[in-house]
């Protein structure tokens, strides 16, 4: 049985971003408790060169819902990074997720071998092969940032362990 491009992506950026909704409870919980005003989490980063938690979170569901619909060869819709809340940012994944289920697995199925176009920076664009792309750009760019994301509220010390990061598994116990 062969493993298909769709079972690569789909459920992969799913969990991802659910896991990220999650860990950012978790750091909405945190701030709570500690009477910390979110915002703190929010422009936190891990180094004065790396985005702030915010952005992060904004470019892990870009890539996600981008790199699924050209996959899929479908438009993404666009989202105006203007989030300042934690719920907002929550409700930007919970987009993301709901567009990326609207994704026919069949049209990123048929895209192994299509060349996917990518925009490099405002004028600049480059192409992969789909596979190459999916494998090589779209899920590792994914997970770096909600690894950031995790990693910088993990670092402001809310409580979070690999579970929070690796999300809902799939995991059947035997």
């Amino acid at each position: 049985m062969s493993f298909s491009m769709s079972q690569a992506s789909l459920p992969a950026v799913e969990i991802a971003l659910n896991a990220l909704s999650a860990v950012l409870d978790k750091g909405a919980a945190f701030a709570a408790a500690k009477k910390i005003d979110p915002s703190v989490l929010l422009n936190s980063r891990l180094d004065p060169a790396m985005f702030a938690l915010t952005r992060q979170v904004q470019v892990a569901t870009d890539l996600a819902k981008n790199g699924v619909a050209r996959l899929g060869g479908v438009e993404p819709p666009r989202f105006e990074d203007n989030e300042t809340t934690i719920e907002q940012l929550k409700a930007r994944i919970a987009r993301a997720v709901a567009f990326i289920k609207t994704i026919d697995p069949k049209q990123i199925d048929a895209a192994s071998d299509r060349a996917i176009t990518i925009p490099l920076g405002p004028t600049n664009k480059g192409q992969m092969k789909g596979d190459d792309y999916l494998n090589h750009f779209v899920l590792p760019n994914v997970y770096f940032h909600c690894t950031a994301a995790y990693a910088i509220l993990r670092h402001c010390g809310v409580e979070l362990g690999k579970s929070d990061y690796l999300g809902a598994i799939p995991l059947k116990m035997v």
